[in-house]
């Protein structure tokens, strides 16, 4: 099981920083091609929307096949694409290589939701969801800042990095990983839209699926931009927005790291009730920051409730199919970046046309009140969850 986790935390965090790694180069990308900032954002939303169109397709072809060769494809298009986004000179081709990145990177991550509950115990599910959510938010801890630092020597420099270490982590999986054909996948005669139309009529798969839509859409709007309102407000340049993310990022491991204990304790649905209104009671402080120093300690505080509840998403959603469990993850995986692609337009606008975070805090707490509402309606509040 370490092996497995340890893996799959090292997945989680390449991926994750790939994700990240444009946020904090926004101003700097945004300079060099000479383009409005009410569009830059479309450098986070092409990669969320090349990720989210494919990964329909990944998912069901993944509950088919070896989930480990699947894997490696996934990480050799990832690796080339993050390459060649070095090489983008101008606006244009950098869109086309993050959309690339994206397609190539919804072959990888669904694998690691899909086998988390296959090779652990039932009682360590929760514990090993929340190792592999480390990854995702240890990116943010040290991924997102040390690309920042490395985007000061060049913005060319995290591509490089990030492109090399996939390609390292890429023998480690192929040596240290067996072959991951699950028992109980899906009949591999079966076509896409048939292993769709079986998972949906799922009503709580389809209710937990546009919950983690609509939350995702409000924390990635919060994160795609951080970096520009640390900018534009308190004119930090992007090594300082390094750094400062860097403190943020503690609370999301944190968050991530220890929560499931708590979780454990007090049940999933109470757990998410008190974490996502929490969340809202410090998106209602935020925008009153009045310096860096407040700033950044409300929300380390966010980003640690924000790990603290991420597991939760995961695990219901896998608790809802034994046999589709790639197609899941998948299509919770495209919700995620669909989330991330409208965040990126939708936010564009509120940090542009409102006063310092107003805009993107108001808009994150209607959307996480919204979450609540579709999961009260899927009746997960009317009985003790364990």
């Amino acid at each position: 099981m370490r092996k497995y986790a340890f893996i799959f935390f090292l997945v989680m965090f390449l991926i994750g920083t790939d994700t990240f790694l444009i946020s904090p180069l926004l101003p700097t990308l945004s300079n060099l091609y000479h383009i409005n900032p009410n569009i830059s954002g479309w450098m986070v939303s092409a990669y969320a929307i090349g990720y989210a169109l494919f990964a329909l397709i990944s998912g069901p072809i993944s509950d088919g096949r070896d989930r480990k060769k699947v894997m490696l494809v996934g990480f050799i298009g990832f690796a080339l694409s993050t390459f060649l986004c070095s090489f983008a000179t101008n606006f244009s081709l950098m869109i086309l290589f993050r959309f690339l990145a994206g397609v190539s990177a919804s072959f990888v991550t669904p694998q690691v939701w899909a086998s988390i509950p296959v090779v652990s115990p039932k009682e360590k599910i929760v514990q090993m969801m929340g190792i592999a959510s480390t990854g995702l938010a240890g990116s943010q801890l040290l991924g997102v800042p040390i690309g920042s630092f490395l985007a000061s020597i060049s913005w060319r420099v995290p591509f490089y990095a990030i492109s090399g270490a996939s390609v390292i982590l890429l023998i480690f999986i192929y040596f240290f990983i067996p072959s991951l054909n699950i028992q109980g996948q899906l009949d591999r005669s079966k076509t896409v839209l048939s292993i769709y139309s079986e998972v949906m009529k799922n009503s709580k798969t389809l209710q937990y699926l546009i919950a983690y839509l609509i939350f995702q859409t409000g924390n990635f709007a919060v994160l795609s931009f951080i970096g520009s309102w640390f900018a534009k407000d308190f004119g930090l340049n992007i090594a300082e927005i390094g750094l400062a993310t860097m403190v943020i990022g503690i609370g999301n491991v944190l968050g991530t790291l220890f929560g499931s204990k708590l979780i454990n304790k007090w049940g999933l649905s109470k757990s998410l009730l008190v974490g996502l209104l929490s969340l809202c009671l410090l998106y209602v402080i935020t925008p009153f920051s009045v310096n860096i120093e407040m700033a950044v300690i409300v929300l380390a505080v966010v980003f640690l409730l924000n790990g603290f509840v991420f597991p939760i998403f995961m695990t219901t959603l896998q608790s809802t199919t034994e046999t589709a469990r790639s197609t899941v993850s998948s299509l919770s995986n495209a919700a995620m970046y669909l989330g991330t692609f409208i965040s990126g337009i939708v936010g564009s606008l509120l940090i542009s046309n409102f006063k310092g975070f107003f805009g993107i805090a108001v808009f994150t707490i209607v959307l996480y009140l919204i979450v609540l509402l579709v999961y009260k309606q899927s009746s997960f509040f009317a009985k003790k969850r364990v």
